[in-house]
């Protein structure tokens, strides 16, 4: 029985230039002399191959989120975090993107979504010598990348529409350098800038509107620190949904007076797996390191993780939900959410997600090196047919009294009352505006303010507030139309 299949394409030369010819690499050594190629050695230590045809878009963006080093803030496989096509399936599900392809203005939703500083250009919006200009900008430095988006005919290749970063620029030739994810059909190669801008400077049928680029680079300081929105199971659109249109609706519609009389409506109605949308994120650690002293990157993470804390336990909207979520029996506290946890920690170190695993015991304990603060460890004992595995996790935690210690009964750690309050906090302002007691609206309003919360956590629920904002969006295919952030 035959089998038809492809095996590689030739590279139309000219007026595409393999990276590694002769001349590609006589290219690229001029390239680098002049110090236009230092951005190549990031992307080239990420750089993977599009796992499906259609791809091409997620690949080119998560091997430019990895060279950026910005933390996912959700597991990858095994107990890592990473950036994987896989995961990007927030502004449009997989299944389409693997059918269809992903369009210029849904990648651009993803890559702020990821939590990256992204500057998104059509052709429309800009001329050749802008682009140069950004090409240059980001070719001598390893802080921001490139994705083009173009229509490869115009190389004389097969296919239309596709992605890919841009890992370099010759100054003297005019030349960029594709770094094509599609690697099974065609190698990196040299084209010439202003070919490349008549290649992005065309139509997309899907859309109607011109392709283009998108700067992206790291934030000042990372997002989703210790808070993040999953997409990655279907309950995340009735959620949204559910916050975006619903709340406001409900505390339009119903009587209430007092904040305690709109967190218990927005709570009653709050569907059950809203803490499976928003999630607090846990550092695994593996056995044998318990005992040692953190490394100075777990430090920086876990100080920074709970000084957000500290400041979600010292907001003024805490205080209420403090109060509230006890008169309507919600249980959230560490022994039972350590169990959950340290379940899923067992789950991701096997590297297999489909056993059934039952934790036998947790218990919350200390480490603490010479000369450093005590460090919160929840421990757990994880039983699967017959067998036991330890799980350690680190825990970020506030004192309710300064004198103690800081693993002691005093110790208050992420739950519950914290994410509801971030969650609340992440709602656009206008949420509440429909209350018909203005006194009220005026106090809710105060309580949800940007303006009077510490900058830690203020970016922290800006993210998740944009998070929300772009899955409206695409939800409502208004993606195309505004690449920008939202701006509150």
């Amino acid at each position: 029985m035959a089998m038809a299949s492809l095996y590689r394409r030739s590279l139309p030369s000219p007026p595409a230039i393999d990276f590694a010819s002769a001349e590609g690499k006589q290219i690229f050594n001029e390239a680098l002399q002049k110090g236009t190629m230092e951005g190549f050695f990031r992307l080239i230590s990420y750089f993977q191959t599009q796992s499906e045809p259609a791809y091409c878009g997620l690949a080119s963006l998560s091997m430019v989120l990895n060279a950026l080093s910005i933390d996912p803030g959700r597991k990858w496989k095994g107990p890592w975090r990473w950036f994987d096509e896989s995961m990007l399936d927030c502004c449009e599900p997989l299944e389409i993107v693997r059918d269809k392809g992903i369009t210029f203005g849904k990648v651009v939703c993803l890559a702020h979504c990821s939590g990256a500083k992204v500057e998104a250009f059509r052709t429309s919006q800009c001329t050749i010598g802008d682009f140069r200009n950004y090409v240059i900008k980001c070719s001598t430095s390893d802080n921001c990348h490139i994705i083009s988006s173009y229509n490869r005919g115009v190389f004389k290749q097969t296919g239309t529409g596709h992605f890919s970063p841009i890992g370099g620029y010759n100054a003297e030739r005019d030349m960029a350098l594709i770094l094509d994810v599609a690697r099974f059909k065609y190698p990196p190669h040299w084209v010439p800038l202003k070919l490349l801008w008549e290649a992005m400077d065309s139509l997309d049928q899907s859309t109607g509107h011109r392709r283009g680029f998108m700067l992206i680079s790291r934030p000042h300081r990372e997002p989703g620190l210790l808070y993040t929105l999953s997409c990655k199971d279907e309950s995340w659109l009735s959620i949204a949904k559910y916050l975006s249109e619903d709340v406001p609706r409900l505390v339009s519609s119903q009587h209430v007076n007092t904040v305690e009389k709109i967190l218990s409506v927005v709570f009653k109605s709050l569907p059950s797996n809203f803490n499976q949308f928003i999630r607090w994120v846990a550092e695994l650690r593996r056995k044998e390191d318990v005992n040692q002293n953190l490394s100075a990157e777990e430090k920086s993470r876990l100080n920074l993780k709970q000084e957000v804390l500290k400041q979600v336990h010292e907001c003024e909207l805490f205080k209420h939900v403090n109060k509230f979520l006890p008169s309507v029996g919600y249980e959230d506290n560490l022994p039972y959410v350590a169990a959950k946890v340290c379940c899923q920690g067992a789950e991701v170190l096997s590297g297999n997600m489909s056993k059934e695993f039952c934790c036998r015991e947790t218990c919350v304990k200390c480490i603490k090196g010479k000369g450093e603060e005590a460090v919160t460890v929840v421990s757990g004992v994880v039983v699967n047919d017959g067998s036991e595995q330890q799980v350690d996790l680190l825990v970020p935690s506030t004192q309710a009294d300064p004198t103690c210690c800081d693993c002691g009964p005093e110790s208050v750690y992420p739950a519950g009352n914290d994410v509801f309050t971030v969650l609340l906090m992440a709602l656009p302002p206008q949420t509440w505006s429909g209350i018909k007691e203005q006194t009220l609206v005026s106090e809710m309003k105060q309580l949800v303010s940007m303006v009077s919360l510490p900058t830690l956590l203020q970016e922290e629920v800006l993210h998740l507030r944009r998070q929300l904002q772009l899955l409206k969006r695409c939800g409502e295919n208004k993606e195309e139309d505004d690449l920008a952030a939202p701006v509150y």
